[in-house]
């Protein structure tokens, strides 16, 4: 393990575009569900829609929690809704399921979506049993991240010293609220769309193109 990373007993990971490339455009599936959703829950036309989602996205830190604040969208009835997505073009990653096996300590999902819809896609990566739990947004009672209410009720559910702790994310916002509690963290830097330019690099301890490549790198093994 690197030494400067020795410390660490808990690694935590975000799903969507971090455990898988964002060149799968999953969460692009996801997306014109939500634009379809809203506009069939309102009446709008496809354009307002959109510019709507994306409003509440950045307003509230995701889409599901504009809708729940604005217009008491039941929270199950929009999961099932937009994760109704055929996962086709993920496929095992048979190398980082090996470098996640590696890892010394406890493993957890924690994800601003549902568990079901995690179950799914940690199964098509061949992580279905890689993981101790999975934090979703019914278990932060729909506070998503980055709230950073979302990260201590995470921390406290597992019993984590967010000092033993590292959290990687596509999204560099996500990891601000992170940082600020006491863990580490990783920006997976991707090309995701929404995993814009960190506003401010103090917050981002490590980054990388390639999750897998990095946990082999900081195992120690040569690829």
């Amino acid at each position: 393990m690197l030494p400067a990373l020795a410390h660490i007993r808990n690694w935590i990971f975000d799903l969507d575009n971090t455990l898988y490339p964002a060149s799968a455009d999953l969460f692009g599936l996801i997306d014109q569900r939500m634009t379809a959703f809203i506009q069939e829950l309102l009446g709008l036309d496809w354009t307002a829609a959109r510019t709507l989602q994306k409003d509440y996205f950045h307003a509230h830190g995701t889409t599901l929690s504009g809708l729940m604040a604005e217009h008491g969208v039941d929270p199950h009835r929009f999961l099932s809704y937009v994760h109704d997505i055929e996962m086709d073009v993920l496929t095992e990653d048979r190398r980082l399921v090996e470098a996640v096996a590696r890892l010394p300590g406890r493993k957890l999902i924690f994800t601003n979506g549902d568990a079901d819809y995690a179950g799914r896609v940690l199964a098509r990566l061949g992580l279905g049993t890689s993981f101790e739990a999975i934090h979703d947004i019914h278990a932060c009672a729909y506070t998503p991240k980055p709230h950073p209410d979302a990260y201590r009720a995470m921390a406290a559910a597992f019993a984590i010293q967010p000092a033993e702790s590292l959290f990687v994310e596509d999204m560099a916002r996500n990891l601000k609220p992170a940082k600020a509690i006491g863990m580490t963290t990783v920006w997976v830097n991707n090309g995701s769309e929404q995993g814009r330019e960190p506003d401010d690099r103090a917050y981002v301890d490590y980054e990388t193109t390639d999750l897998g490549a990095w946990l082999h790198e900081i195992l120690g093994d040569e690829e």
